[in-house]
């Protein structure tokens, strides 16, 4: 007969069997309900892989990040959220090699010396939002293209025309990739806003998005389109850098291109006032459209993204404004220029 320590090692170590194979058990359930949602992921964005081994891959990054953003979400401890997006099978490297390929250095470097019509202004509205006035076009997709800059170029550029005209006419991005080859400036390998303004002011003007439509790849530039000036652009202005209140006298009268580090959470931004994780190495492109305050008091930029209306709010983020650091929320603050018509 077992001793009774035996009996007890017996159910010890059964005990230790048992949830052992419990773990394996729900890690198991827990991977194959994470395949499952996978597939669905694969199906509502259309995502097909080459081969089983890319599946395999693309797999293991979506579930670390489903994992990632469910966790942040349940924490409930920031005034954001997070959202399982069309960029949940890219780790945030890849995602940000793809997208974010602004020239940032180029316009850092050409800060001294430009003016600043709007240093005076002292009537600066509490909120504003420019969609509500007209001067917005909706949200575009600029793809797995890095053309950010050149998105960015266009919705100040339509922002300044509208308000001068009376028309918004959505504008060509494509003329940019394609037609603006400044040493800076490679299509979709990344640009800069300033050099798109200077293309469109040499250039005599822009064409419209109908005539000269999007791709999302680098083509030949097609001259006969090219010469179709619709909208023109006399110069354009750098905003003071490292002011929010310079930006905010700025955005206060037109849409305005602007730099930022879209880095860690921007990736799967969702809904909320955004106030991190990112830094300042300035990599988008983005436009502010509008600021405002929250229903907590929380001051925030209102940023036109070209990622689609799948990501962020219907393709929009709320971002702190006025915080501590004078490069403002992802340096929002530090690379930013405007057109003038």
């Amino acid at each position: 007969m077992a001793s009774m320590s035996q009996i007890q090692y017996l159910i010890a170590l059964f005990l230790i069997i048992a949830s052992w194979s419990s773990q394996v058990l729900s890690r198991k359930l827990q991977d194959t309900f994470l395949s499952e949602r996978h597939e669905l992921w694969m199906a509502k964005h259309d995502k097909v892989y080459k081969d089983a081994v890319e599946k395999e891959k693309r797999f293991k990054v979506f579930k670390e990040n489903v994992e990632y953003i469910e966790s942040f979400n349940a924490a409930s401890n920031k005034p954001y959220k997070l959202s399982i997006n069309q960029f949940a099978d890219q780790t945030n490297d890849e995602f940000k090699a793809y997208r974010n390929s602004l020239k940032s250095l180029h316009g850092l470097m050409t800060i001294i010396g430009t003016s600043f019509k709007y240093e005076n202004v002292t009537d600066i509205p509490v909120a504003i939002d420019w969609r509500k006035r007209g001067a917005v076009t909706p949200i575009k997709d600029q793809g797995q293209c890095g053309s950010c800059w050149a998105f960015s170029t266009v919705a100040a550029t339509e922002g300044i025309h509208q308000l001068t005209s009376g028309k918004l006419v959505s504008l060509a991005e494509q003329e940019l990739v394609d037609c603006d080859r400044k040493s800076e400036d490679h299509g979709c390998e990344g640009g800069y806003m300033e050099d798109g303004f200077e293309f469109i002011i040499k250039n005599g003007g822009i064409t419209t998005e109908a005539n000269y439509p999007y791709t999302a790849s680098d083509g030949t530039c097609n001259t006969n389109k090219e010469k179709s000036h619709i909208v023109t652009i006399k110069g354009y202005e750098k905003v003071p850098p490292n002011s929010e209140d310079a930006l905010l006298k700025s955005v206060a009268n037109q849409p305005v291109s602007v730099s930022v580090d879209a880095g860690g959470n921007f990736q799967f931004y969702s809904s909320g006032i955004f106030e991190g994780e990112c830094g300042t190495e300035l990599d988008h492109g983005v436009t502010a459209i509008g600021y405002g305050i929250g229903d907590d008091g929380t001051k925030y930029w209102l940023v036109k993204n070209s990622w689609g209306t799948s990501w962020g709010e219907q393709g929009y983020i709320r971002m702190k404004r006025d915080i501590n650091a004078k490069e403002g929320m992802c340096g929002i603050a530090m690379d930013a220029s405007y057109p003038t018509a």
